[in-house]
């Protein structure tokens, strides 16, 4: 199945608004990687009260990320996502979507740093060839719109049979392990020479 099928467009603020939480971006992402997972399961996993953890999962039911899963049994409740990957553009939809998706964004961009910041802690404790992979690149370019709307789209189809593995143990060689890669793309204004 494409991950094409597997794709949100979020264009609702108040949806947008609720993702921009630590604590929901953390569930979504468990249960992405970990597939169909108990709210008691999910809080283990997160280190937060079972409480809390109920709490965001039905807030992200409420707004379509997530929902309930087939039980086993009748006392589970397992949660699932309802599509891999989430994406929105901060286009002109007014200024309550973008103060939404600018929100969404900043929760994100801080996530992947602190992310980055543990990952630095223990890479010294890491197995070769895992220790010397990781990090942050900058690439400074002149491009057009289209151009980097064409990066964009080389990337997702690059990035997409990867992708599809996620929650798929099967489908995963061995060796592979989670990785978080977080794209950020910020257009910049010309200096007054014009680079």
């Amino acid at each position: 199945m494409s991950l094409e099928s597997k794709r949100r467009r979020l264009d609702d603020p108040a949806a947008l608004r609720a993702f921009a939480h630590p604590v929901r971006l953390a569930l979504h992402e468990l249960l992405l990687r970990a597939g169909p997972t108990t709210a008691a399961g999910a809080a283990r996993e997160a280190g937060i009260s079972q409480a809390l953890a109920s709490y965001h999962l039905r807030q992200l039911a409420k707004y379509g990320f997530v929902e309930q899963a087939e039980a086993r049994d009748e006392r589970e409740r397992p949660w699932k996502v309802t599509e891999r990957i989430q994406y929105w553009d901060a286009g002109a939809r007014g200024p309550e979507h973008s103060a939404a998706v600018s929100l969404l964004e900043q929760v994100m961009a801080e996530r992947a740093l602190g992310r980055l910041a543990e990952r630095g802690e223990r890479r010294q404790e890491e197995p070769e060839p895992w220790r010397s992979i990781g990090g942050i690149s900058n690439f400074y370019l002149h491009a057009t719109p289209d151009e980097v709307a064409a990066i964009g789209a080389a990337m997702a189809e690059l990035l997409e049979p990867l992708m599809a593995r996620v929650g798929d143990p099967a489908a995963q060689p061995d060796g592979a392990r989670p990785v978080l890669l977080t794209q950020v793309l910020v257009p910049l204004p010309p200096t007054g020479s014009g680079g």
